[in-house]
């Protein structure tokens, strides 16, 4: 019996021993964190896709709190209504952003990049920019293996069969940019929607000279320069043989794009252009001639 007492006695000693030990850690190695993080990370959209640049939706929340400052910092995935509660609960301002979509910059379809060989290897953009240059002799274009559509949590990006691209879909699309840092080639790029969702870019990425590039891609960039001559903006640069449009800059006049040689440079969402009717210039010219027949008819 003194034993069993003995036994109980130790245990319960060896118990509150215990409890004031931990009582005590918990006090001293105790973390405090601000009530605000957790408000704001009830009305993020929890897709924890990265875009905001931050670990998650608990990272990008604790960020905001720390900072103090909603500058610089935006969910893509929310947009603006998400930032405005964000704004609300920190009691700070928050800047009207602009609206974002990521778009393909790479035009070599089956048809205007013909394909030189076949890879058999995993069906991967990673692994094959890895082991080799692709199925074409373009080495810096898309190589259809479909890593952007596996990396959007959204759906908003499908491989088009027929031209063995990726295609987005705008209204699925957040801007996270998850598709952009899945590719290996840098193709994809997040670019501002633009006003009524029109944008001009180029859609090509080829930095090599324009016999090169045009040989293995029939719609690829020359780097002619002839784009950037013409732009009234100053909004297009030429840079390896390469040209870029910068969206901050470019009013969509679409100059550069019916002076491109190529049709490298594209405008999404626009209307189509208003072409002038033969008969107005076969009028223009007939009306001289109408004259002197009714001056000998009198």
């Amino acid at each position: 019996m003194n034993l069993i007492l003995v036994a109980v006695i130790s245990l319960g000693v060896i118990g509150l021993v215990s409890a004031v030990i931990l009582y005590v850690a918990s006090k001293k190695f105790a973390v405090y964190e601000d009530p605000r993080i957790a408000r704001v990370a009830e009305v993020l959209p929890q897709a924890n896709c990265g875009g905001c640049g931050y670990p998650g939706c608990s990272g990008f929340a604790a960020a905001c709190v720390k900072a103090g400052s909603l500058e610089g910092k935006l969910c893509p995935v929310g947009g603006q209504p998400t930032m405005e509660k964000v704004a609300d609960i920190l009691g700070l301002k928050v800047e009207a952003s602009e609206p974002k979509v990521a778009v393909v910059r790479c035009n070599g379809s089956c048809a205007n990049r013909p394909k030189l060989t076949q890879y058999d290897g995993v069906r991967s953009c990673a692994v094959a920019h890895s082991v080799c240059g692709g199925e074409t002799g373009c080495f810096f274009g898309c190589l259809g293996c479909g890593d952007c559509v596996s990396a959007c949590p959204f759906g908003a990006i499908r491989m088009n069969p027929e031209t063995g691209l990726p295609e987005v879909d705008e209204e699925k699309c957040t801007a996270c940019g998850a598709c952009a840092k899945a590719c290996p080639r840098n193709i994809i790029e997040i670019r501002p929607k633009g006003k009524n969702n029109r944008r001009v870019y180029v859609q090509c990425v080829n930095k090599d000279k324009g016999a090169v590039a045009r040989k293995a891609c029939t719609a690829a960039c020359i780097g002619c320069g002839k784009c950037v001559k013409v732009c009234p903006f100053g909004a297009i640069t030429l840079e390896n043989n390469l040209a870029y449009i910068d969206p901050a800059k470019c009013k969509s006049c679409r100059k550069c794009e019916m002076e491109c040689p190529q049709g490298a440079i594209v405008a999404v969402n626009f209307p189509p252009r208003k072409v002038k009717l033969e008969a107005e210039s076969v009028q223009a010219t007939a009306q001289p001639e109408v004259e002197p027949l009714k001056q000998q008819i009198k």
